[in-house]
């Protein structure tokens, strides 16, 4: 008898560790460059030393995507463990070059893999990537926990808050909310991950005013529905602890389970000190 369907996602989704045990998540890490040192997400560079490289505005930090021939590694050893087959599911597409990795790996090994673009990242990842490992647990088979990840993807809603544009002006991130550049001293942005790319929300005058306003653009996500909530941060756990707070108070009951984790070394990269994130999962 064959085992479950095995999932696959990368560090970006920065879900708990118990979760990954929990399912037996396979994580495949991004790669994290601090002054010419290569190093990876989660394993061998913190999100600490990321913040203190930006802080220090001296240190040069870029990321790079996984290799083919790493996510065709790790599907070969699933599948020949005896998984059903894989789900790779991976940040946005938009974002990084880590889905086109996966898709050519996918191609290489057959049709017993398949990839998912969760069109986000951190718990915008994280939560199809569950969804997907909580529908093999229950034996689903390749197509419906693939379906489960889209279906997840679809009920996602990520927003986050910066001191900042600067760097995602740098990775090239900023997207459609490029046109705030020539302002970006003068308003505190409040930014939206659509349709895989970042976008503008709002414009705040200060930071209060911005993570409240992140706080309400979260609450009208969820609608009425009951929810899963993380909260993400980078150097910022006042923030993030304030921000966790607020959204319990306004949610209530209606909250499921909750996240507060900072986020990892590669968003730490592109998003800078002081970054809070909010990922809102509707349950229904």
């Amino acid at each position: 008898m064959s085992k479950p369907v095995a999932v696959v996602t990368d560090s970006t989704a920065y879900l708990p560790d118990d979760q990954i045990e929990r399912y037996g998540l396979t994580v495949v890490p991004l790669m994290v460059v601090i002054d010419g040192t290569e190093g990876r997400e989660g394993v061998d560079v913190a999100p600490g030393q990321v913040a203190a490289a930006l802080n220090g505005r001296r240190a040069k930090v870029s990321t790079s995507r996984p290799s083919p021939e790493q996510f065709a590694a790790a599907y070969r050893r699933l599948l020949g463990s005896g998984a059903a087959g894989v789900v790779s599911v991976h940040l946005s597409a938009g974002l990084s070059a880590t889905w086109e990795s996966a898709k050519l790996a996918a191609d290489q090994v057959g049709p017993a893999v398949t990839v998912v673009d969760a069109r986000s990242v951190g718990m915008g990842l994280g939560f199809p990537a569950l969804a997907a490992a909580r529908a093999a647990a229950a034996g689903a088979d390749l197509r419906s926990v693939r379906e489960a990840a889209l279906a997840a993807v679809g009920r996602t809603h990520t927003y986050f808050y910066v001191d900042t544009l600067e760097f995602l002006r740098r990775g090239g991130r900023v997207g459609a909310a490029s046109a705030l550049l020539g302002t970006a001293l003068s308003v505190k942005p409040i930014l939206h991950v659509v349709d895989g790319t970042i976008v503008l929300r709002d414009k705040v005058r200060t930071a209060s005013r911005a993570l409240a306003r992140l706080v309400d653009v979260a609450v009208e996500a969820a609608g009425e529905s009951d929810v899963d909530v993380a909260v993400h941060h980078l150097d910022a756990p006042d923030r993030a602890d304030a921000v966790a707070r607020a959204l319990a108070d306004r949610l209530g009951e209606r909250i499921r389970d909750r996240y507060l984790t900072e986020i990892g070394a590669v968003v730490a990269a592109h998003a800078g000190p002081g970054t809070v994130a909010v990922v809102v999962h509707r349950r229904s």
